[in-house]
């Protein structure tokens, strides 16, 4: 066997070995985890002081002060919600939870999110980029992707496993959000 061989043969081995205990593992561990809150008031008429989202596109003839009928589809809700380690809506924050999220389904009120977690404070910094479909009835734990982040997140990647913590009406609800790295940098 010739040496060129051997080497071609020894790199597709390597090549093989490396995607598969890259990506072959399917009971790998995450190498940081972290839970947070983050609460999410819905401007309406009444509640404008302390709002943290607001609906900016809605359906023809439908007022930007109520959600659509026919499970709020159309609906786009553009938030700044806090992010607390508690579910206590007055804690103080760790960062704001910065993004939008579209109703898109006409048989349930079903929304797909795209959101950054933005901290800056002494203990994080940086920002994790969480997208995907949220499944919000019928569903009381959902996952979405986290596709990347910058600061004390660069580059990483994982799940983040949504939980409706309090839905209150159709203006306040809270999330707990326990999120998983599986790739860190």
């Amino acid at each position: 066997m010739s040496s060129r061989k051997s080497f071609k043969i020894i790199f597709l081995f390597l090549i093989l070995f490396s995607v598969s205990s890259t990506y072959g593992n399917k009971h790998r561990k995450p190498c940081k985890e972290m839970t947070v809150y983050f609460h999410d008031v819905v401007s309406n008429s009444t509640n404008s002081d302390n709002a943290t989202a607001s609906i900016v596109a809605a359906p023809a003839g439908n007022k930007l002060t109520t959600f659509a009928p026919e499970f709020r589809f159309g609906n786009i809700i553009v938030f700044n919600d806090p992010i607390t380690v508690d579910s206590n809506f007055n804690s103080p924050p760790i960062g704001r939870a910065q993004g939008f999220y579209l109703y898109v389904d006409k048989n349930a009120p079903n929304s797909w999110i795209s959101f950054s977690l933005v901290f800056n404070s002494t203990n994080l910094r940086g920002t994790i980029n969480l997208m995907g479909s949220d499944p919000i009835w019928g569903n009381p734990v959902r996952n979405v992707s986290v596709v990347g982040g910058t600061g004390d997140f660069f580059m990483h990647t994982g799940i983040a496993t949504l939980v409706t913590d309090s839905f209150e009406g159709l203006w306040y609800f809270r999330v707990k959000m326990d999120i998983k790295f599986y790739q860190c940098w």
